[in-house]
């Protein structure tokens, strides 16, 4: 079974901001496309088995069921909806960054 895996606009702008940073900060915008290509890939994966990462380890987040993994040095996190059937892309960050503090 497929699941509908949507990007929310806070996600969108995350990964808007991983495009410019990379292109336009440290000057490198065919790594910034490549990077953006590699973490777009791995959350389309998620229509299939998006139980399969682990669930984000800290309170309030674990019980309401935010999963995260990595791609690259970036940190992807989404909420898996079984009655509807689809995962919500919620966040996606620089691994270095204070995560409770951007959550």
């Amino acid at each position: 079974m497929k699941w509908e895996v949507f990007y929310t606009e806070q996600a969108e702008t995350d990964l808007r901001n991983v495009f410019e940073y990379i292109a336009f900060t440290l000057l490198v915008p065919e790594t910034a496309k490549k990077q953006v290509q590699r973490i777009m890939k791995e959350i389309a994966a998620l229509d299939n088995m998006p139980f399969r990462y682990k669930l984000y380890h800290k309170e309030p987040w674990k019980n309401r069921g935010l999963r995260t993994f990595s791609v690259d040095n970036y940190l992807v996190f989404y909420m898996p909806d079984e009655e509807k059937n689809t995962v919500s892309v919620i966040r996606i960050m620089y691994g270095g960054r204070d995560i409770e503090k951007h959550l």
